[in-house]
């Protein structure tokens, strides 16, 4: 089996990005996580996918083993950070493949810098108008008529910023995986032993508040997302790109994989995955490496 070792990189800006690399293999791709995971959540792909390809899974700023020194305004800073530490290890032609908020970051990744990547991969991604954080009614229910606007409220909310920071600290393992349960593992859950290491992953985020207002404001596309204008920086991006998502995702909702698809254009390719919610790295790992490798291989036949 190919070895994964864990290694650290200090950026321009001061901060240390964390990543972990798998020897062997000749194809990069890299890997960029979601909210409340770090690197450690892509160890199932790292441990099963093909060997031809060398794998990178990086650690953004405010997770994992990577300094939260600057908080983050926005996505963006999260994307600059990818490109400084992609840049110290000397890393072009690569693959991209983002899981949730990484899907967000990658996309504006490819936006700013399209001939450092070849294909981009997106997982149960954020939307091109990026996530929308709503207030919280009394019955703890979110209020869809009341999108929340500014950072300080985001931090106030009682339905989410509050009590997943309260798990966090007072290390309430308890909540975090009634909460995983609910959303994304529930179906499938991951072997205990891994499920533990993973909760412990998850509290070693420090950027919780930043990263929901961040995906708030998150907007490539061409239209009003009810919070800010777009961009319409979506519509540049020109290399391929694979759009996946579980059959039964309830973090991200099929309208909001169309708007990427929409935003995005001809060059996007949708798949989905059947019979898995929103980690189909747990729900049905073969079909998810089957389907990125198929894409993969394809791409690299025309190339």
């Amino acid at each position: 089996m190919a070895k994964v070792q864990l290694k650290k990189v200090l950026l321009r800006n001061g901060e240390t990005l964390a990543y972990r690399e798998r020897s062997g293999g000749h194809i990069p791709l890299v890997l960029v996580h979601g909210n409340m995971t770090s690197s450690k959540h892509w160890d199932i792909v790292l441990d099963n996918m093909d060997e031809s390809y060398k794998i990178y899974a990086v650690d953004m700023r405010g997770f994992g083993e990577s300094s939260y020194h600057r908080e983050i305004a926005s996505i963006k800073d999260l994307s600059e950070d990818l490109k400084d530490w992609l840049n110290s290890i000397g890393l072009k032609g690569f693959s991209m493949m983002g899981w949730s908020t990484g899907g967000a970051v990658a996309m504006q990744f490819v936006i700013d810098y399209p001939e450092d990547c070849k294909n981009l991969i997106l997982l149960a991604s954020a939307s091109t108008r990026g996530y929308p954080f709503f207030a919280t009614k009394e019955d703890g229910t979110p209020d869809l008529g009341k999108r929340l606007r500014t950072m300080d409220e985001v931090k106030l909310d009682k339905g989410k910023t509050i009590p997943v920071q309260g798990a966090y600290d007072e290390n309430n393992r308890e909540f975090l995986r009634a909460l995983w349960d609910a959303l994304i593992y529930t179906h499938t859950q991951p072997d205990e032993g891994r499920y533990e290491d993973y909760i412990d992953d998850m509290r070693s985020q420090r950027n919780l508040a930043h990263i929901y207002q961040a995906l708030n404001e998150f907007n490539i596309s061409g239209v009003h997302n009810g919070l800010v204008e777009g961009t319409d920086k979506a519509r540049s991006i020109s290399l391929p790109v694979l759009v996946m998502r579980g059959e039964r995702d309830y973090v991200i909702t099929k309208e909001m994989t169309e708007e990427i698809v929409e935003d995005i254009g001809e060059n996007a390719v949708f798949v989905e995955l059947k019979n898995s919610g929103h980690s189909p790295l747990i729900d049905d790992l073969g079909q998810l490496l089957q389907t990125v490798q198929s894409f993969l291989q394809t791409k690299e036949e025309m190339a």
